[in-house]
């Protein structure tokens, strides 16, 4: 989910934790509970919290993630995540994990605070390749063996398309 702003999260919706904006949530659809069409996985990690922290999110400190996508040979969870005004970021999403946004965006400082525990971006890219990262896929298939393992991305705005490492 973005973080509910137009520009620059002058609210503070993706480091607060007590709002959804700015996260990924993990929800589970086969067990409502609590009058909601839904259940939360007992091990999320606000599970049970008294902060007041939502029990949905995964990971949170996101700008406007543009699909993720599970590896389906490490379960490793990947994410665009569409950057403000200078660099576009593709993260390995772990549980609990703080992506940074608005405190940086990608590698760079952006509204400034404590970096402390920060998960950073595996790859970013500037404005000069493109403007909106688009998340994709770990590839496994059997047409093009040379790209077996790599994360295949796009950007929306340039059309470029790339494979990454993993």
């Amino acid at each position: 989910m973005d973080d509910g702003n137009p520009y620059g999260d002058h609210t503070g919706n993706a480091q607060n934790c007590s709002s959804l904006y700015g996260k990924i949530l993990r929800i589970d659809v086969n067990n409502p509970s609590q009058g909601r069409n839904y259940g939360i996985p007992k091990d999320n990690p606000f599970v049970g919290n008294t902060a007041g922290y939502k029990e949905e999110i995964y990971a949170y400190g996101f700008r406007n993630p543009w699909r993720f996508s599970f590896d389906s040979a490490t379960d490793k969870l990947w994410a665009g995540d569409v950057g403000q005004d200078r660099m576009e970021e593709i993260d390995v999403v772990e549980k609990g994990g703080n992506y940074g946004w608005n405190i940086m965006e990608g590698t760079l400082p952006y509204a400034g605070g404590n970096q402390t525990g920060l998960k950073p971006p595996i790859w970013t890219y500037g404005r000069s390749q493109g403007n909106a990262t688009i998340g994709g896929f770990v590839y496994y298939g059997s047409k093009l063996t040379e790209l077996t393992g790599s994360y295949i991305y796009g950007d929306y705005v340039s059309g470029r398309i790339w494979a990454l490492n993993s």
